[in-house]
């Protein structure tokens, strides 16, 4: 008896989680999206394309010095053929040359096939203290942002943020990501255009989980269209 109470009491709580999340993708007015990389295997983009309420998608491209995502070139061509507007993320890592981190990235990249501004993703600071990886990381952005002529989108969690680059980014559009029920607040209340909420979101087209985010406030896609 007990075990058939747990499993519905279970059963209860998804249903009420899934309530809730598809509440907000159905009826509020942000505007939604997924980013996605080969961690989602096969995704089915007629489905995604067809039956949700994601109006866009950042795809892994490329990661350090090399490393090329398996799954890019097939996700950007189908995610835009099914009608989601599309952009590419580039993992940084802060001990790798700058400049052949930007050869990587750009080699993949192609203009014509983004929708969105490149996103700079970045999570880990190799080890360096503070003053170190900042100085890593802005030489980075720099290269990116004279490449493409305009200031690429920068993603971090909100912890990384507040111990690295509160305070010291400007001008930049922001993407945060925090699992809270709630929007987090950064230590600088610097304003964010992006907030990444959940990375156990599920939709129809990807098996297991996929990252979920939207627009906050009055800001809108508009802020990072790709300019060509």
């Amino acid at each position: 008896m007990k075990r058939i109470l747990h499993i519905l009491f279970t059963a209860l709580l998804f249903s009420i989680s899934s309530s809730a999340q598809e509440l907000c993708e159905d009826t509020c007015t942000h505007v939604h999206g997924i980013d996605i990389s080969h961690y989602q295997g096969s995704v089915f983009w007629e489905a995604i394309g067809d039956n949700s309420k994601m109006a866009y998608v950042y795809i892994k491209c490329t990661e350090g010095g090399d490393n090329q995502d398996p799954t890019y070139y097939r996700n950007i061509q189908l995610a835009r053929q099914y009608g989601l507007k599309v952009g590419s993320y580039h993992f940084y890592r802060p001990k790798t040359d700058q400049q052949t981190q930007l050869r990587n990235f750009l080699a993949q990249c192609k203009p014509e096939q983004q929708d969105l501004l490149p996103m700079i993703d970045i999570e880990n600071a190799g080890g360096y203290n503070a003053s170190r990886f900042c100085d890593s990381l802005f030489k980075f952005i720099d290269l990116v942002e004279k490449a493409i002529k305009q200031k690429p989108l920068l993603y971090t969690y909100k912890n990384f943020y507040n111990t690295y680059l509160a305070g010291k980014i400007d001008g930049y559009p922001l993407m945060i990501a925090c699992y809270t029920k709630e929007p987090p607040v950064l230590m600088d209340e610097k304003d964010y255009a992006m907030w990444q909420y959940t990375q156990s979101g599920r939709i129809n087209g990807i098996k297991g989980h996929v990252d979920k985010s939207r627009f906050m406030g009055n800001h809108s896609m508009r802020e990072i269209r790709f300019k060509h």
